[in-house]
């Protein structure tokens, strides 16, 4: 039996300075207009929801991470490596997808090499099993819908506007987890 506090659900994900077209409201007869300047540059984004095993008052966490670019063996080490320093005493057991840099060699050699760090694989091509594909899809829908930046800081400061949202409302991410359809906290077996 696995006894880490923290079950802790990552996933990464892109955005761009191209727009993302969402549909919009305006008085009839004036068809909005999204202007931008047909930039490609591109930014990844890495998300850990956790949620406490054993203390469902704890709260979820909510750990995010904005990188030019995007994610490999060594920069997702180095997500890892900052969020180990708030673990404290309790372990985190990380589930995640496929991703070819979750697996490599050198990311299982470092993992090995980790105490406070288990890892567990999702079952491939079951995206609906991970509630921060969910925050992702609640961020592209509100703060980064439509938003035609300049500059991919203008991306990242509206990032950071919905991480922000996401973290005022405390049911927010357990609404992630419910429509998983998973469960953090075992059944209390009946007599």
């Amino acid at each position: 039996m696995n006894t880490r506090a923290w079950i802790v659900f990552l996933d990464e994900s892109g955005v761009s300075l191209l727009p993302q077209v969402r549909l919009t409201y305006a008085p009839r007869g004036r068809t909005p207009l999204l202007r931008h300047r047909l930039n490609w540059k591109r930014a990844s984004m890495a998300g850990a929801l956790g949620y406490h095993s054993t203390a469902p008052d704890r709260g979820p966490r909510l750990c995010f991470h904005l990188k030019p670019g995007s994610y490999d063996t060594v920069g997702l080490i180095e997500v890892l490596e900052q969020m180990k320093g708030s673990t404290a005493a309790s372990g985190w057991f990380w589930v995640w997808d496929g991703l070819s840099a979750h697996w490599s060699r050198a990311m299982r050699a470092w993992v090995a090499e980790q105490d406070w760090l288990t890892l567990e694989r999702l079952p491939a091509y079951a995206p609906e099993l991970n509630p921060v594909e969910l925050l992702w899809s609640s961020l592209k829908k509100r703060e980064l819908a439509n938003l035609a930046g300049d500059h991919l800081a203008d991306v990242a400061d509206a990032t950071e506007q919905g991480i922000h949202r996401i973290n005022d409302n405390p049911q927010l991410p357990w609404s992630f987890l419910a429509h998983t359809g998973l469960t953090i906290h075992p059944p209390t077996p009946q007599n």
